[in-house]
């Protein structure tokens, strides 16, 4: 028998989409208003799920407190209220797309985690716009 548990976290983050690469017109007919020079924000919905078996002896799949800690450390201490282009490493040569941002999210939480459990990541950047990311 398997459950999965979720925890739900905010964060604010600016960010600008853009490739170096491409010229300044093809990065504006692209990416639109997420290429302004000056950056934008969003206010950030991530919700975690941990998916595995129940331990008999605790009843958790995984201690929430744990989660809800290793969040903390591991995305929002790093990425809320930052710019994601200018001021964490993980989007210095990454486009911080809601996409890119969901995988970058992911790979920094795996490492923590016992290998039985499944970890799945949505990250909603408005209301309407989420994508998930199970690895």
């Amino acid at each position: 028998m398997t459950v999965t548990i979720c925890r739900k976290e905010h964060f604010n983050a600016a960010h600008r989409l853009h490739n170096p690469a491409w010229s300044e017109e093809r990065n504006q007919a692209t990416f639109g208003k997420c290429n302004n020079p000056h950056y934008h924000g969003h206010n950030y919905e991530l919700i975690v799920r941990l998916t595995g078996s129940i331990d008999p002896e605790t009843g958790y799949v995984y201690d929430m407190k744990r989660l809800s800690d290793l969040i903390k450390r591991e995305i929002l201490d790093t990425f809320d209220h930052r710019n994601l282009n200018l001021d964490t490493a993980d989007f210095r040569d990454l486009n911080p797309t809601a996409e890119n941002i969901a995988v970058v999210i992911w790979h920094r939480l795996r490492p923590h985690l016992e290998d039985g459990l499944a970890l799945s990541v949505t990250l909603y950047e408005t209301e309407r716009n989420f994508v998930e990311y199970h690895g």
